[in-house]
Formats: C-alpha cells, sequence, structure tokens
C-alpha cells in the first residue's frame, strides 16, 4: 500500500510540473516570415534536477582567480601565421541590442570571415537579423551567454554587473543560450565568452564540462565600444599572429565600424589573413 501511494503521489507531482512547461515565443523587433518558437526539449523536471547532478563534483571547489584570463581562458590561436581572428560581441538587453549594419555589410562586402558572440537577449530582440547571420557562410556564432553574466561559482562583481553565485547558476547562464541557439539555427556552439569576459577559474571547468572552450582575446579591440574610430584602428594594428581581437557589432552609434574598415586594408598589407576561430587550435 504503502509504495502504491508512493507511486501516484510522484505521478500527480510530474503531472503539475508537465501543466506548468511553457513555449516562449522569441520576441522580436523584426520579425520574420513565420513564427518561431523556442520549444522546450526537456521537461521541467529534467531542467531542474540536470543542473544538480551535473554540477555536484563542483559544489566543493573553491577559486582562487578571478578576472579575464584566468586559468583555462583562450586568448589566442596556436600559429606562426600571419592570422587573424575579428571576433564581434552582441551584449543584448536594454543599451546593447542594437545592429551596427554598417559593420557587418562591410564584412560582407570585403568577404571578411568573422566570429560573432552573441547574447540570448540580443537574438530575442533581433530574431530575424540573427537567422540572416546565422545562415551567412562568412560568420561562425558562438555563446555569449543567456544574461550577459561574469561567471563565478560564489559571487563577485565586473565592470557593475553581479556574477552567478553558484554552479547551478553557471549552468543555466551557458546553456540557456546553447539551447535557443540550437532549437532556432540547430547549430552546436563550442565556444563561450561570458559577459565582461570575467571568470573564476571553477566557472572556467564547468563551461569546459559542457563541452566549451573559454575564448577572451589578446586585442581590446574597442574597450565595450568606447574607443572612437582611431583609436579601433590602432588597436587593431597590434595584431601579431594568431592573434583574437574583441569587439561589438551591438553599438552602431560607436566607432567601432569606421575603426575596422580603416585597419582591414592595412593588415591586409601586412599579409594578415582574417580567419574565424572554427577548426584553431586554441592557446
Amino acid at each position: 500500500m504503502k509504495k502504491t501511494s508512493f507511486f501516484l503521489s510522484l505521478l500527480l507531482f510530474m503531472s503539475i510540473l508537465q501543466g506548468c512547461q511553457d513555449t516562449l515565443p522569441l520576441e522580436s523587433n523584426h520579425a520574420p516570415n513565420k513564427e518561431t518558437y523556442i520549444d522546450a526539449k526537456t521537461s521541467e523536471w529534467e531542467r531542474f534536477t540536470t543542473p544538480t547532478i551535473v554540477m555536484t563534483p563542483f559544489k566543493t571547489l573553491e577559486p582562487q582567480e578571478w578576472g579575464e584570463q584566468v586559468t583555462g581562458v583562450k586568448t589566442r590561436i596556436k600559429t606562426d601565421n600571419k592570422k587573424i581572428a575579428l571576433t564581434f560581441d552582441a551584449c543584448g538587453g536594454d543599451y546593447g541590442s542594437g545592429y551596427d549594419e554598417e559593420l557587418i555589410s562591410f564584412l560582407i562586402e570585403e568577404n571578411i570571415p568573422a566570429t560573432l558572440f552573441i547574447n540570448q537577449r540580443w537574438i530575442m530582440a533581433n530574431q530575424e537579423i540573427f537567422l540572416e547571420l546565422a545562415n551567412h557562410p562568412n560568420f561562425q556564432i558562438e555563446n555569449h551567454g543567456t544574461e550577459h553574466l561574469p561567471l563565478s561559482v560564489n559571487g563577485g562583481e565586473a565592470w557593475g554587473i553581479q556574477a552567478t553565485t553558484s554552479p547551478e547558476e553557471v549552468y543555466e547562464e551557458v546553456m540557456q543560450n546553447h539551447e535557443t541557439v540550437q532549437a532556432l539555427v540547430g547549430k552546436k556552439m563550442t565556444l563561450f565568452r561570458s559577459g565582461t569576459a570575467y571568470y573564476d577559474e571553477v566557472a572556467v571547468k564547468i563551461v569546459q564540462s559542457l563541452g566549451y572552450e573559454v575564448v577572451n582575446y589578446d586585442i581590446l579591440g574597442d574597450a565595450g565600444a568606447t574607443y572612437t574610430s582611431e583609436q579601433v584602428k590602432n588597436a587593431l594594428l597590434q595584431a601579431k599572429p594568431g592573434s583574437i581581437a574583441l569587439l561589438h557589432m551591438n553599438q552602431p552609434q560607436s566607432g567601432t565600424a569606421e575603426g575596422v574598415k580603416k585597419a582591414i586594408p592595412l593588415l591586409r598589407e601586412q599579409g594578415f589573413e582574417f580567419v574565424t576561430l572554427e577548426g584553431e587550435i586554441l592557446e
């Protein structure tokens, strides 16, 4: 009788959870021709239990590092050849959901490949544009997180933004956007950059356990889209073989587009080849 009562209770609990399961429509400033939705791929029960189970080995680890270049973070391509990877963040949020059409159009016209690290909030605000970028052969789409948070297992702050506070929150910041992109375009991303590019080393280990490499930069290309065009140009001209430049594609009022346009022909004259990070060995 006790076993029967237990199983009846479990079935009732699971049915309640099932009733809470939603299908979340993406909001968009650029609505696509047909409605696109992010469908939940797992039940609420699985969403609740999986992060806890997966994160258990990390709960006893105490981080000792905090910053942009902690243990495990990649900052360049391993090569002696004159390769440079331009990477552009799209951060989302109230002040970060713009689209630098001039910049992207220039990259397409000049046949410059680039890696785009895109946050879920930006996708929600720019769904049609995201789908176009994701289907363009010059662009590699990678993960810039869900809420644009620094990654920590015990809290912290970077540039006024509060970090995640547990292994489970690290998991959610990475995997919610992972699932969003996979649902929309069928792509499994493998590179991650957090909001602010700050981490502790335990959080980096968690991201790696989820099948990602954590990628920052060795060229600060536009300092959060605050540089003038001349500063952007001068930053990019510091490139070395294997450099990864961090820039932004979500602030059209910034000097980023004009600075990139100035730097590209000069880097070409120096013999640099522009590449995405796909297939490259990182260090």
